[in-house]
């Protein structure tokens, strides 16, 4: 059967993971023809490894990649070097090869399998994240083969110069969110190959389902009768995160621990709202979980401590995890409560409701939400009450079916936008 067939056959009432899973299995080339073909894509993507969300961009787009563009063999320019990703990634893509490089300021690379990989490669494309966060590589591929490349699923916020300059001569711009384009535009990038695909996240399709329900099971946790919530600082304090204080001055660390001190408690106060009421009129629990390593050590002082004593019982605890177990329980999960961006579109992707109370320092990639339509599950902090989030969560519980078919919708969204995508990749 091919695509079209099979999208036919589907019907546009199918889950986006249930429509990827189904195109992957009509994959009509062999690996020989693969090679025949020499269709080969060079993605540099991996950006850092403390992080579910930055994880799971790589894996997400790689099976985008494996549903839309089956005949292309994919080469992973890997940023971070982490054991355990990498051995995540090699479960779950076994037939890809990995290779790492750093880029001098020459625009040279340390490595000859990268150089070997650009000879193979006929295009480069630069996957989902923050911003151009793989601009050196670009730049790399750019002197040593001329070749064409593009963007995929990326936010492109007030472009440097030396952004501008590389992206000036991308052959596509794929942003994650609608108000790039519009950044874009200031800077001078215009055109019909720019275009707005979501990010790559809403593909994961990666589980450990095993993981999961062993966690579950000790936990207590049963399926769709608890919530998750993920809490989340102003701004991340990598100063604490890296070894060089990710470069920051003492002015900038200053502002950085004086804002995050600022709202923290009147931020996760709101959140605290909702883990009260759903406690307390489902006596079901709640599992408060991170997205990032450094949440681990706030869940207490944030989300757990200051609860009344009569909802405490129902809390438990998570330390850091890999996206697939995240994954894998945010599929049993009832709903996903987060102030974080990603793990919101990983339970979007298993098919759970879920809610991203967005900060305002954290960047523009939040406008992803309201170009797919999850107008009612995005919440300005500054500009919403702990009553009204309250208040969405109980329409969820009341209302499971209508909030499912609500998701499902959406993600059809998102999978006729790569779909389309992938069309423009194809033709480049």
């Amino acid at each position: 059967m091919n695509r079209r067939k099979l999208l036919q056959t589907l019907g546009l009432g199918t889950t986006g993971i249930m429509l990827s899973d189904a195109l992957s299995a009509c994959n009509i080339f062999s690996e020989n023809e693969i090679k025949e073909k020499g269709k080969t894509i060079l993605l540099v993507s991996g950006w850092q490894d403390v992080n579910i969300g930055d994880i799971a961009h790589t894996p997400g787009l790689l099976h985008l990649f494996e549903t839309f563009l089956p005949e292309f063999r994919i080469i992973l320019w890997k940023r971070s070097n982490g054991d355990e990703v990498k051995k995540l990634l090699n479960k779950n893509f076994p037939k890809m090869k990995i290779i790492y490089g750093s880029v001098d300021k020459d625009k040279n690379v340390d490595n000859p399998e990268v150089l070997d990989a650009m000879k193979q490669a006929d295009l480069m494309i630069h996957g989902s994240g923050p911003s151009l966060v793989g601009a050196d590589n670009l730049d790399c591929w750019i002197k040593h083969t001329g070749k064409p490349f593009g963007i995929f699923g990326t936010t492109l916020q007030n472009p440097s110069e030396y952004h501008t300059s590389i992206l000036k001569k991308a052959s596509f711009i794929f942003t994650r969110e609608t108000n790039s384009i519009e950044h874009l535009k200031k800077a001078g990038i215009e055109g019909p190959h720019v275009k707005f695909a979501p990010d790559a996240t809403f593909f994961l399709n990666i589980r450990n389902d095993e993981k999961a329900a062993k966690f579950l099971k000790e936990a207590g946790l049963e399926e769709k009768k608890f919530i998750c919530a993920i809490p989340r600082l102003r701004y991340t304090p990598y100063h604490q995160i890296n070894p060089n204080r990710n470069g920051w001055s003492n002015e900038k660390i200053k502002q950085v621990e004086e804002t995050n001190a600022k709202y923290k408690e009147q931020d996760h106060a709101k959140l605290r709202e909702a883990m009260i009421a759903w406690v307390r009129e489902t006596k079901n629990k709640v599992l408060v979980c991170p997205e990032m390593t450094y949440q681990v050590d706030i869940m207490d002082e944030l989300l757990i401590n200051p609860l009344p004593e009569d909802v405490k019982p129902y809390i438990v605890k998570r330390g850091y995890w890999l996206p697939d177990e995240a994954a894998s329980v945010y599929s049993k999960a009832h709903t996903v409560l987060s102030f974080e961006c990603h793990s919101p579109i990983i339970a979007a992707a298993n098919g759970t409701p879920m809610f991203y109370l967005r900060q305002p320092e954290d960047t523009i990639k939040g406008q992803m939400y309201y170009d797919l339509g999850f107008n009612d599950w995005i919440f300005e902090i500054d500009k919403v009450t702990g009553k009204e989030i309250a208040d969405r969560l109980r329409e969820i519980w009341k209302d499971y079916k209508q909030s499912r078919e609500k998701l499902t919708a959406s993600l059809a969204k998102v999978s006729d936008i790569y779909r389309d995508r992938c069309k423009i990749v194809q033709s480049v």
